[in-house]
């Protein structure tokens, strides 16, 4: 894949987290949102965080294990990567780490709902 198709893939991929934190916002389910461009600033800052975790765990060799624990841990760092975007972006407001949890997991359980979905028109 070239670099072109990666961006859009990305810039793409964004969109839908942003659609599911603007949806979250507007149902209040652990964080508020002012608006798209806000939600949408957040998926893309996000994006960015996972990106650097990801690169910071291959440099440490490390590699979250799978089952319960995996998914336990990468809630949590959804979480904390949700806590940064609130105090960074203007017009998102994160609920405490309760919130931020919840945000996580709703954000977590409907990707998976969306990619499941996708995947079973391919």
């Amino acid at each position: 894949m070239n670099i072109i198709g990666l961006i859009i893939g990305a810039l793409i991929g964004a969109l839908f987290s942003g659609l599911i934190i603007w949806l979250i916002g507007k149902l209040g389910w652990g964080l508020e949102v002012d608006g798209f461009k806000p939600a949408y600033l957040a998926a893309i800052l996000i994006a960015l965080f996972n990106a650097f975790a990801n690169w910071l765990w291959g440099v440490l060799n490390y590699t979250p294990e799978g089952g319960w624990l995996g998914a336990v841990t990468h809630l949590l760092i959804a979480a904390v990567f949700l806590l940064a975007a609130g105090q960074i972006i203007k017009g998102l407001r994160v609920k405490g780490w309760g919130g931020a949890l919840l945000a996580a997991v709703i954000m977590a359980a409907v990707g998976w709902l969306i990619t499941w979905g996708i995947t079973s028109l391919v």
